[in-house]
């Protein structure tokens, strides 16, 4: 029987894993979608993801890919798959493709979103920052047409994941409103471990107008890759992966 490589994309709620990547004695998306597909078929694969989101971080589109040889038909694999996660985690799609794809390395970007409210609640508090102060949206703005194109993003990364190569081609990002809502947007090549949320952090205390940060030093951050002017870092649960482009 010839090896398959299927192709899942999954959605989940990030609020009770350690992130997507598999790490010993915690929960995480990766392991849950291993032993899930492990239950269905009786073998152990390996997982690759497009993305590997932060403890909290949610996804509506992560894609990930595995090979395996077994009689299943493709199209059952995600009812299957389903049956075995809880609740929180959720194969949107499962497909065949070609044996090359990689999710990680065949994708050409990633597109992620940041919610963030004022207005206080209960029930939706997993789900975004709540933030008590009135945001400059067309400040912001600014900061973000700063950052579209190629720069070397290492001011925004955790020093002990920061790589040989910082930099990430960013094809667009902009915030809008949404009722009580302000949304970030942001769409790029690649990203660096906790950018996203960096950038929102930073950004935020911009808008927030209280000196602490101003659009000069913003820029200065990202020409002189001054990590130490990096204060705020916003936190996961307001950050979805929401499309991963091929």
């Amino acid at each position: 029987m010839p090896e398959k490589n299927i192709k899942l994309v999954i959605q989940y709620k990030g609020t009770d894993f350690a992130g997507w990547q598999y790490q010993p004695n915690t929960a995480t998306v990766q392991e849950e979608i291993v032993r899930a597909i492990e239950m269905v078929t009786g073998q152990k694969v390996t997982l690759y993801g497009a993305g590997r989101t932060d403890a909290g971080v949610h996804a509506l589109g992560q894609v990930a890919n595995f090979k395996i040889d077994h009689y299943l038909p493709v199209e059952k694999y995600r009812d299957a798959i389903n049956f075995y996660l809880p609740r929180t985690i959720l194969i949107n799609s499962a497909i065949e493709v070609s044996d090359d794809f990689n999710s990680r390395y065949a994708a050409r970007w990633r597109f992620y979103r940041y919610i963030i409210t004022r207005e206080k609640s209960a029930l939706y508090f997993d789900y975004h920052w709540q933030y008590d102060y009135e945001l400059d949206i067309d400040r912001m703005n600014d900061l973000a047409d700063m950052i579209v194109g190629k720069h070397d993003f290492a001011a925004f990364c955790v020093v002990a994941s920061q790589k040989k190569n910082n930099e990430c081609d960013i094809h667009s990002a902009a915030w809008r409103r949404h009722g009580s809502q302000m949304i970030f947007e942001i769409k790029g090549n690649r990203f660096l471990h906790t950018m996203v949320r960096s950038l929102v952090g930073t950004m935020s205390q911009v808008g927030h107008g209280n000196d602490v940060l101003t659009l000069d030093g913003f820029k200065d951050i990202i020409n002189l890759g001054d990590h130490t002017r990096i204060k705020m870092v916003a936190p996961a649960r307001g950050l979805y992966l929401v499309e991963v482009g091929y």
